[in-house]
């Protein structure tokens, strides 16, 4: 966008705000662009041409660019939850007024279509100093802010980012004062799968974790403290073929494998999780417990059969490999035998069996017990 040399935008006061401007200063990659248009109204925007899309608020895509140009506008509180807010857009809405509303100074810094930085929050200190700070005490207003603070830490801790400790207070006064319970599942998954394609996922759980906010959304993973830190220490470890855009579920996955079924499924329902993650979910702690077996000494072939069953490997077999991956990063012994006798079972079709005669349940009886056999083999030569 090139800002004021934009027709479309001639006389309008606005301002580049933000993420863009944030990691701009920081040398992280920009990947979206947004506005702020102070002094006008919806319909001097609409006049030139530019497309409403908000809903809750007045925003509207730029016709050519396609950047998203919302108006000056503050809030106020009105009731529980991120949603509860009443929203005021109009001329008289400052910059400063809007940047204030926002939840971290460094998420609170604006800068002309030249360049010029309007920072009246000290986000730019903020973000040399490796802070997450808040803006003002109206951070407690929105519950949503204790899952974005956490995620931002995700994304940045890498670099040095601590949350601020007064921040951490406000966290933890959100989490006492209850308006945690007032997010809806899907809002606090969506930061979580958010959080989970971070360069460093287990900072948030861990964030949450220390604020006592896990304790009240995912109360199955902070029962056991122990469990936790080992499933948050193999979170970031994933094998090295899992594209970038499957690994927030495959992160999940990891960091739920060692809950028991009920309290796996808990926590699924409890977050309204997608069919995606929450399956892999499952095959991930089906994968789990063969290890275990394996460790015990008490692996063999039915209960590979009954693995691959699990998994639904005869119809999707493109399951197999990824989670055999899996098991390797841990134990490459026992995915090497793992890989071998799903090859050797998968060779054996129904097909060839229906030309041997068998038909109906003894059909079933005879293909699995082939495949075992063939497991069994193989299992039996380490």
């Amino acid at each position: 966008m090139s800002g004021r040399r934009d027709g479309l935008l001639e006389g309008l006061e606005v301002y580049r705000v933000g993420g863009a401007v944030r990691d701009a200063r920081l040398g992280w990659p920009v990947t979206d662009v947004d506005w702020v248009v102070v002094g006008a109204t919806p319909e001097t925007l609409t006049r030139r041409g530019f497309k409403p899309v908000g809903r809750d608020f007045p925003v509207f895509l730029h016709p050519e660019s396609h950047e998203e140009f919302a108006l000056a506008r503050t809030e106020r509180k009105s009731g529980h939850g991120y949603t509860g807010f009443e929203v005021h857009a109009s001329p008289e809405v400052s910059l400063e007024e809007d940047l204030a509303r926002r939840d971290l100074t460094i998420n609170a810094m604006a800068e002309t279509p030249e360049g010029e930085l309007v920072d009246p929050y000290g986000g730019l200190a903020d973000l040399q100093a490796r802070v997450l700070r808040h803006v003002s005490p109206a951070f407690v207003e929105d519950p949503l802010r204790v899952l974005r603070t956490a995620r931002f830490l995700a994304r940045y801790a890498g670099l040095g980012f601590v949350i601020a400790e007064e921040t951490r207070a406000l966290m933890r006064e959100l989490v006492t004062s209850g308006e945690l319970a007032h997010l809806v599942a899907e809002r606090v998954w969506t930061e979580t799968e958010k959080a989970l394609g971070e360069p460093w996922p287990d900072v948030y759980f861990q964030a949450l974790h220390d604020c006592g906010a896990l304790a009240i959304l995912m109360p199955e993973l902070a029962a056991d403290a122990e469990a936790l830190d080992e499933a948050l220490g193999r979170l970031p470890r994933l094998p090295d073929d899992i594209p970038p855009d499957e690994e927030p579920r495959w992160r999940w996955a990891r960091l739920v494998e060692h809950l028991d079924d009920e309290a796996r499924e808990a926590l699924a329902e409890r977050l309204k999780l997608p069919k995606a993650p929450r399956r892999l979910a499952d095959q991930a702690a089906m994968t789990r417990t063969l290890g275990a077996a394996a460790r015990a000494g008490r692996l063999d072939g039915a209960r590979v059969l009954a693995w691959l069953d699990g998994i639904d490997a005869w119809r999707r077999g493109e399951r197999v490999a990824p989670l055999i991956a899996l098991v390797s990063m841990d134990d490459p012994g026992l995915a090497e035998d793992l890989a071998l006798a799903w090859r050797l079972a998968a060779q054996i079709l129904p097909r060839g069996l229906v030309e041997e005669g068998y038909k109906g349940r003894g059909l079933g009886e005879e293909l699995a017990r082939r495949r075992r056999s063939v497991i069994d083999e193989v299992l039996a030569e380490d």
